[in-house]
């Protein structure tokens, strides 16, 4: 996860000190092209200018508008969500097995080679269920009562690891709208300081600080979305693997009552 985590925000950076680069140089050429343009050409639709733009510089120039002071900690914010949702994701799907498969394996093991053999099986298979399984069984030898306090005990140690950095992911949901709107409140104030600097109200004065203003909260729910929808699948898909864990456990219990019974 920390390799992970490391690699993306790498790649965060890396992209910044990309946009910062081209935004200087397209900087440094823009009042040479201003001339060119105004004595060879005649006036460009905008839309068709933007048509005729990539998607990647259109992105890039939205980003530097909105302000890199602003839009780059929302872009972090972002890519770190992402990464630990990632992860998440990762985890829990090679944490899944076929539970009625592993069952029925452990039951076969256990009727035809007792306890050590059905531990066997577990030990050779991943995932919480697995792990559960092999907790219980190891405390065969103290009775059902100890064998089901471990599975309870051991099922609440598996969902707290299958739970593990979703916390950071929710911070980091609120996190986003939250820059977005501070954004939003210094584009806002920087009108008004332009507004009270030239004693008058015009669109010019007022749309530097109001086009920063909408980008970063533009940027901000756009990152927040992205990451609820994550967040959302991971619960779901934990909700899921907790249930089969105490139905699992529940198997457990039954198996080793009718195994104890012979």
């Amino acid at each position: 996860m920390k390799k992970l985590f490391l690699v993306l925000a790498a790649a965060a950076m890396t992209f910044s000190t990309a946009i910062a680069q081209e935004a200087a140089t397209a900087t440094a050429e823009q009042p040479a092209t201003e001339v060119v343009e105004a004595v060879e050409a005649p006036a460009i639709d905008a839309e068709t200018e933007i048509a005729g733009e990539s998607i990647h510089y259109v992105l890039m120039q939205k980003f530097l508008e909105g302000g890199w002071g602003w839009m780059l900690p929302i872009l972090v914010v972002l890519v770190l969500g992402m990464a630990i949702a990632i992860e998440r994701i990762l985890f829990l799907s090679l944490s899944t097995i076929n539970t009625k498969k592993f069952i029925a394996k452990v039951e076969a093991a256990l009727n035809e080679g007792g306890i050590e053999a059905a531990k066997e099986v577990c030990r050779n298979t991943k995932g919480p269920i697995a792990s559960i399984y092999y907790q219980g069984l190891d405390r065969y030898h103290l009775g059902l009562d100890a064998v089901e306090k471990a599975v309870v005990s051991y099922g609440s140690v598996q969902t707290g690891q299958l739970e593990s950095g979703l916390g950071w992911l929710s911070l980091f949901i609120s996190l986003s709208p939250s820059l977005g709107f501070m954004g939003t409140v210094v584009g806002l104030v920087q009108s008004f300081d332009s507004i009270q600097a030239a004693g008058d109200i015009s669109p010019a004065l007022v749309a530097g600080g109001m086009k920063v203003a909408l980008l970063t909260t533009l940027l901000g729910l756009i990152a927040a979305m992205v990451l609820q929808v994550f967040y959302n699948y991971v619960i779901v898909k934990i909700d899921g693997m907790v249930n089969e864990m105490e139905d699992a456990s529940i198997t457990l219990t039954d198996m080793l009552t009718a195994y104890n019974k012979k």
